[in-house]
């Protein structure tokens, strides 16, 4: 049987979860990975300096230098902005790109904290050659269901959160599987348990939001990690990992 068909077998036949318990693993992991978390949104912040700087310097320089060509009329000039918002879809991309790799990097970190495995930690997994254009390809993907969820207004973007936090979980996990089935497993187990990943996801957002404005807002930075953790637990629940012991594996399919 190959690997997707296993997988979704898995999610089919998938036993119930627990939010309380699914929660409480969520910080005993947070407690073992907080630093790794603040790294990845530092990593994630410092990557995407250049991409800033190259789509507002020519907009501030033409405001420094040429103010009036900024204006038409009185009125700013609808066509030198284009450029500027081409631009802007083009960092999004390159933004969604970085924060892809680095999260199934830290979902990564994470599995080898949650199992006590002494390995380095590699922010820069996922850009290595085997897997970048994967990489790439994956981050297309999520962005332009995102675009066009977000284009179909609030209720698909709630939907499609859920799904698109676990296409980042299975790609850690695995790489070698073609881009659009790992897609297709992170609908079918978005589908398939999506209210309960849908409410650890909002409840643990709010909790690292809350207790890092507690710490004089600066804490958000280190909380905020805690909020991918949820769906982790989700993955590891209904799917696992090859390397889990036998007893972990009960209620699921033996591949």
């Amino acid at each position: 049987m190959s690997t997707l068909n296993v997988i979704l077998e898995k999610v089919e036949n998938a036993k119930d979860l627990e939010f309380g318990d699914i929660f409480n693993k969520s910080i005993e992991l947070f407690k073992k990975v907080w630093l790794q978390g603040l790294v990845m949104l530092l990593l994630t912040m410092v990557l995407m300096i250049p991409f800033y700087i190259v789509m507002y310097l020519p907009l501030i320089a033409m405001g420094i230098f040429d103010p009036e060509a900024m204006q038409q009329g009185g009125q700013p000039d609808v066509a030198m902005l284009i450029p500027f918002y081409i631009l802007m879809v083009v960092f999004m991309f390159f933004a969604m790109v970085i924060a892809f790799a680095l999260k199934s990097a830290f979902y990564r970190i994470c599995k080898f904290k949650d199992f006590n495995e002494a390995t380095s930690d590699d922010y820069f997994y996922f850009f290595k050659k085997p897997y970048l254009g994967k990489t790439i390809k994956l981050a297309a993907i999520t962005f332009g269901i995102s675009l066009l969820a977000a284009l179909l207004c609030v209720l698909p973007i709630i939907y499609v959160m859920v799904p698109l936090a676990l296409i980042n979980v299975i790609y850690a996990f695995n790489p070698d599987m073609e881009a659009s089935d790992i897609v297709k497993v992170g609908f079918k187990l978005g589908n398939k348990k999506w209210l309960i990943a849908f409410g650890l996801m909002v409840v643990a957002g709010l909790l690292a939001q809350i207790v890092g404005m507690i710490m004089c807002f600066v804490g958000v930075f280190v909380t905020a990690s805690f909020a991918y953790l949820p769906v982790y637990f989700v993955y590891k629940d209904v799917i696992g990992f090859k390397e889990q012991n036998p007893i972990d594996e009960i209620g699921t399919p033996i591949e």
